[in-house]
């Protein structure tokens, strides 16, 4: 009973954070490309974990660096960069609605390479989810004709990272400590990270001269803290003490916040994304998995 109660809250907290994060990028590449965004978030999540957890890192074992270090860059890396440079081009909200994909590449994944089987009715939440996100995806297309839909494509590859990285937490890190999982991811992607921003222009003056600067800094950091670091020792929990799939149908409730925070900044809202926002939320009880 215990952990029943505790995944819902773990599942809504998430919710608000990572539903909240995508207007942050957003308001980051203001002042700063993609690629710097990408990187610095990287850096100073590592920083926050570091400064948390360097001492978990010794409870690693020798045979689990090669999952830590795979879903370091399935889960936190690569993501960081596609989805920078997908909102340069795509609205927010709709970036979020995107992300939804990833219950449906985690039930794919999980029973084509990983052999962890789901139920019907999980199945059935994630297609229920599925479509409620098409009614989104659909609606904001046509709420907004200009945006490139190609960049779509840059969001779908970091679902399928997702999915992958947490299935890999679920299969070969179920019982390694969540800030030791998160730690680690870091220890093996901030070098990366520091020698991509090296190749970035940042440290030239004119981008500390940007008008838009000290704000996207400001952004960034609590994007780092709260939708990186934070969130990632508290989704891997939610993996551990719940399914692969149930953990990523935080994917689904993400939109709906996301839908809100673009309606205050200006971005368009109908009744039929209202619609499907509560079709998700279906899917969403639909996906939790009910032990006989």
């Amino acid at each position: 009973m215990k952990n029943t109660n505790s995944k819902w809250l773990y599942l809504f907290v998430l919710a608000l954070i990572w539903g909240s994060s995508f207007i942050l990028i957003k308001k980051s590449l203001l002042g700063l490309t993609p690629y710097q965004l990408g990187a610095l978030r990287t850096i100073i999540s590592g920083i926050f974990l570091f400064v948390a957890g360097y001492k978990s890192v010794f409870s690693i074992k020798k045979s689990e660096w090669k999952w830590i270090i795979l879903s370091g860059f399935l889960g936190s890396f690569f993501p960081a960069f596609l989805f920078a440079i997908a909102e340069t081009e795509i609205d927010s909200a709709v970036t979020s609605i995107l992300n939804s994909l990833v219950p449906l590449n985690t039930v794919l994944f999980g029973f084509a390479v990983f052999k962890i089987a789901s139920t019907k009715r999980q199945i059935l939440g994630v297609i229920i989810g599925f479509i409620g996100t098409s009614i989104l995806i659909l609606k904001g297309a046509e709420l907004n004709p200009n945006q490139n839909y190609l960049f779509a494509g840059y969001i779908i590859l970091a679902t399928c990272m997702y999915a992958l990285n947490v299935n890999i937490i679920k299969k070969h890190l179920q019982y390694t400590k969540p800030l030791s999982i998160a730690t680690g991811n870091y220890v093996a992607i901030l070098i990366p990270a520091v020698v991509i921003l090296c190749f970035t222009d940042f440290f030239n003056e004119s981008t500390f001269r940007h008008p838009n600067f000290n704000m996207s800094m400001l952004y960034v950091v609590i994007l780092s803290f709260f939708g990186t670091a934070l969130a990632k020792v508290l989704f891997n929990t939610l993996v551990q003490i719940s399914t692969p799939v149930f953990a990523s149908s935080v994917t689904y409730l993400m939109p709906v916040v996301a839908l809100v925070w673009g309606l205050l900044d200006g971005e368009g809202f109908s009744v039929v994304q209202a619609l499907g926002s509560f079709i998700i939320l279906i899917g969403v009880y639909l996906s939790h998995k009910r032990k006989r």
